[in-house]
């Protein structure tokens, strides 16, 4: 191994965030039962290498198919990394007929030393073997512990980076062959599965990272989901609500930021081109909300989405109906805007982000709207109430944003001020 021990990605936030990374040249083992996302953490492991242009060698018994199936499901293009050679995936043959023999420790040490064969030939920056379990199955757990502590050592001696998946030990035998094993490796990984679904609507569990070498900031333990097209990732935690507390310091927030705007309101007309922004559905809507918040966390570039809602008096005594404030608010934003109807509320996504962007809106929708009369418009301006919702680094997602926008009923009201509250 090189003398300098630098830290790379894993490709698993738990252990990047609270660890650093992981040790280049360095030895680490997920332990877990099925479908705990032990084969999607190995995937992450090799996207990680790939990303970096770095060679990874990827030891699988699964059918190419199969393994392209998982790798798709967390948007990782595995045949085009394989097609550039920074992918090399080894089928190995499974070894039941070995423990029919006589002897099976020897043959199963010469499985290990194939290998450092392979390893050499290809000469790859990560290894990942998945899975491990069927080829430990020694008898003499010294023997096992040779031939495992010379494996490592002639794969660390090129300074290769290797993650070995395991099963979950079923059995006292099984557990000491997976303790043997994990006391020579720099760190573990352990998964448990939760018995229930996590919020609804993906599976996942308890993961554990315990180092045996380095990595002195010590073991880590989080709960972790398994998502489309992202995999296994840590569920973060939701702050804990006090009823009146959470309500109060959000309206005040909002509260702030609106004397903000308004301070800032410009002294010259907003001259952009104006045009007729498209309608969408509530679905199209969403994607369209998490592609901007993706763009946002790639390049920085803020946006916000703004919620307009009309009081029902208003429409019971004619005094303005929603496709009149729909009109004046389409009369008021870009080609750029995206407008979508839901339930009782227009939404607004608009990407841009600076105050008079804001008020200017504000300003232009009040101007079209169609009243007859100063005190008619004053009148249909306090029956309109907006909310925002500007993006920022912990939305992840569409409905991160929209849950705060389609508050029920009970909340709206601490949420949602007038639109004359804009106007100056």
């Amino acid at each position: 191994m090189s003398k300098i021990i630098n830290l790379i990605k894993s490709g698993f936030d738990l252990i990047d965030v609270n660890w650093g990374g992981i040790y280049r040249g360095g030895s680490y083992i997920i332990i877990g039962p099925r479908k705990s996302g032990r084969t999607l953490l190995g995937l992450q492991f090799a996207l990680e290498s790939a990303k970096d242009n770095e060679v990874c060698l990827y030891f699988t018994n699964m059918r190419p198919k199969d393994l392209m199936i998982q790798a798709a499901s967390i948007n990782f293009d595995i045949q085009s990394y394989m097609n550039q050679n920074l992918i090399i995936v080894v089928r190995v043959a499974s070894p039941n007929e070995i423990y029919e023999m006589r002897d099976p420790d020897r043959y199963l040490v010469e499985y290990l030393n194939d290998i450092i064969t392979v390893v050499n030939h290809y000469n790859p920056s990560r290894i990942v073997f998945d899975e491990l379990t069927p080829y430990i199955g020694f008898s003499n757990l010294m023997l096992l512990r040779e031939a495992f502590v010379h494996t490592l050592e002639a794969i660390e001696d090129r300074d290769i980076t290797s993650l070995f998946v395991l099963g979950e030990p079923a059995t006292q035998r099984a557990q000491n062959i997976v303790d043997t094993l994990t006391n020579e490796v720099t760190g573990i990984i352990y998964l448990k599965k939760s018995v229930n679904l996590l919020d609804g609507k993906f599976h996942g569990g308890v993961a554990t990272i315990i180092p045996n070498v380095g990595h002195t900031e010590g073991q880590f333990a989080a709960e972790y989901v398994i998502e489309p097209f992202k995999g296994v990732i840590i569920r973060k935690k939701e702050p804990e609500k006090h009823p009146n507390r959470d309500i109060t310091e959000e309206f005040n927030a909002t509260k702030s930021r609106i004397e903000e705007l308004i301070k800032e309101k410009p002294g010259k007309t907003f001259t952009e081109n104006l045009g007729a922004p498209s309608i969408y559905n509530k679905n199209d809507f969403m994607l369209i909300l998490n592609n901007q918040i993706a763009l946002y966390k790639s390049t920085g570039q803020k946006f916000q989405v703004i919620a307009f809602r009309l009081d029902p008096v208003a429409e019971v005594t004619r005094l303005l109906s929603r496709k009149d404030l729909l009109d004046a608010i389409k009369a008021s934003t870009t080609k750029k805007d995206k407008v979508c109807e839901v339930d009782n509320k227009i939404l607004l996504l608009q990407v841009r982000s600076k105050a008079e962007s804001l008020i200017e809106l504000m300003n232009r929708v009040a101007r079209n709207l169609p009243a007859s009369d100063q005190a008619t418009r004053e009148k249909m301006l306090e029956a309109i109430s907006v909310h925002f919702k500007e993006v920022n680094e912990g939305i992840d997602k569409a409905e991160d944003m929209m849950e705060e926008l389609l508050l029920g009923k009970a909340h709206e009201d601490n949420f949602y001020l007038p639109l004359n509250k804009y106007i100056g």
